[in-house]
């Protein structure tokens, strides 16, 4: 009972076990989970917050479980990975400068975080590379995707930087 859970918790539910593209898939599920909390729920983010940190905790150990007898220890289907790393720049988007975020205009941020946060983690600029080639544990099939997620955001403060600059 134990071991389906956790299969269930680093699989998202059985979307890792997707056979084509399942990464992919993890990351829309997050953006489409999270819209939903932000916008349809309207939940506070401290309690979003709060959520997150226990997923985050409860990743390491639950992934290290799953890999625990794997020769592969970064498996297509553990994909809370994904969950966490495309999380951190939706997460401090909504929380940024506390103002009001209309539908619309969250979708493209949504949008252009999760074809941002899909490039870094397939291309694994440095450091993401450095967690994935040299942590063959939960820890480096986590920090890999939270290295990605914080190349999303520092991306699009450069952005935000060059273009007040040029506008």
């Amino acid at each position: 009972m134990i071991k389906t859970f956790n299969t269930l918790f680093v699989t998202m539910f059985g979307l890792g076990k997707l056979p084509k593209i399942p990464g992919t898939f993890g990351s829309l599920a997050t953006i489409i989970i999270l819209y939903f909390l932000f916008h349809i729920f309207n939940l506070s983010s401290n309690l979003i917050l709060i959520g997150f940190l226990i997923i985050f905790i409860l990743s390491f150990i639950a992934v290290a479980i799953h890999i625990k007898d794997s020769e592969n220890k970064d498996p297509k289907e553990v994909v809370i990975d994904e969950f966490i790393g495309q999380s951190i720049p939706i997460y401090l988007y909504e929380i940024s400068h506390g103002t009001q975020k209309f539908a619309d205009e969250a979708l493209i941020f949504y949008g252009v975080c999760f074809l941002l946060f899909r490039i870094f983690d397939i291309l694994k600029p440095f450091p993401v590379s450095y967690f994935d080639k040299n942590f063959k544990n939960s820890f480096g099939v986590i920090m890999d995707d939270v290295c990605a997620g914080f190349y999303v955001v520092l991306s699009l403060i450069c952005f935000m930087v060059l273009s007040s600059y040029l506008i």
